[in-house]
């Protein structure tokens, strides 16, 4: 069981965290909240690990060098789309709730924000996932629509919810 006020370090995905990441999703718990497969491979992690993207940023959180949560952020490479992104993440069941995702999507929001300039962040997520619902609305998210029959989880189809955060910066002038 975590401490009560344990030390998280954010680094950036790296090949040392790659059975980490791996061990991450294949947790039924973890799977069946994101669009992964389960039983994935060490191999295809590193394959999704890209070093010279500099629109795709992941990050890792760590608690005592055991990877707890990561977040990719993706700038879209079209030009029209080019001032937008989204963002998917992953915390181990027995962090979620103690302030790994928020560390997390500050992070990455941040990064968004300051560093890629983009006025509009967006992702989905399954629209009975209350507590990741609920930390999205929290960082300014608001809900778009309603994707239904968007995935199959446990064997039927879910709706998800298609979600933004919208950043107007004041023009010059």
């Amino acid at each position: 069981m975590p401490a009560t006020d344990p030390v998280i370090t954010l680094e950036r995905f790296n090949e040392s965290h790659i059975e980490g990441i791996t061990a991450l999703y294949n947790d039924p718990a973890i799977a069946r909240q994101t669009l992964q497969m389960p039983f994935q491979s060490t191999e295809l992690w590193r394959s999704r690990l890209v070093l010279d993207n500099e629109r795709l940023v992941k990050v890792v959180a760590l608690h005592q060098g055991t990877v707890i949560g990561n977040i990719g952020l993706e700038q879209f490479s079209r030009i029209r789309r080019s001032h937008a992104g989204s963002f998917g993440m992953g915390v181990a069941v027995e962090w979620q709730g103690k302030g790994v995702g928020s560390k997390l999507l500050a992070t990455a929001l941040d990064i968004a924000d300051n560093w890629m300039n983009l006025q509009r962040v967006e992702l989905s997520v399954y629209a009975d996932n209350e507590a990741a619902i609920a930390l999205y609305r929290k960082f300014g998210f608001e809900s778009e629509g309603l994707l239904r029959d968007y995935a199959v989880r446990d064997g039927v189809l879910v709706d998800t919810l298609s979600m933004a955060r919208l950043r107007r910066t004041p023009k010059a002038g």
